[in-house]
């Protein structure tokens, strides 16, 4: 019998938290839901940079992991089951938002959109040189990331930001720990490339 104060229990193990889940264990649950929400958040914000459309997602990702628990076999780490539910998601949206765009800009417009130039006050005006280098840097590297490639950018920011590894990384995309790397080195190039005025080097 499992007791309450062992399903509170913060150093149970993501596997071990999956089988209660898969008994109908909501407390056990709402502890995973806890312990990676956050980091479920901060990657889709990077991948569709859009905060609420993140929350929402988010919440998409958590409800398939509930509903597909008692399908769950850990072969692999939670982390890269989860991750990778995620990223189906994001790029889902990504898809939806490719295939809507005309004809949502259209409603909006009552007919093909036309460029429309408006002078707004720059933010940056009123602040030190340090904040809007900082401010610019980054602008620059959510505009960066969000022209690479969908495989580099899931695999750089899973990378960087959720310190995932290249085994992991490579479950996620589907392909090979060899090519995650090379995939890994591509987005670091780029990156580098097009944020080095804001890069300092010992």
């Amino acid at each position: 019998m499992t007791h309450g104060s062992e399903r509170e229990n913060p150093w149970i193990d993501d596997v071990e938290l999956m089988r209660r889940v898969r008994r109908g264990d909501l407390t056990a649950f709402a502890q995973l839901v806890e312990r990676h929400k956050a980091a479920v958040y901060t990657y889709l914000v990077r991948m569709v940079g859009d905060e609420t459309e993140a929350e929402d997602l988010a919440q998409m990702v958590f409800l398939q992991i509930f509903r597909s628990a008692r399908r769950y076999k850990p072969t692999a780490k939670f982390t890269t089951w989860l991750f990778t539910i995620a990223r189906h998601l994001s790029l889902n949206e990504l898809r939806r938002r490719k295939r809507h765009a005309a004809d949502y800009i259209e409603d909006l417009h009552g007919g093909p959109a036309k460029e429309i130039e408006v002078q707004l006050p720059d933010p940056r005006s009123a602040m030190p040189d340090s904040e809007v280098l900082k401010a610019e840097f980054f602008q620059m590297l959510e505009k960066a990331l969000s022209q690479l490639p969908e495989n580099q950018r899931t695999a750089i920011i899973l990378y960087s930001q959720q310190g995932l590894s290249y085994e992991e990384i490579a479950c996620v995309l589907g392909c090979s720990v060899q090519a995650t790397k090379s995939i890994i080195h591509r987005a670091r190039l780029y990156l580098r490339e097009v944020l080095k005025r804001y890069l300092r080097y010992g």
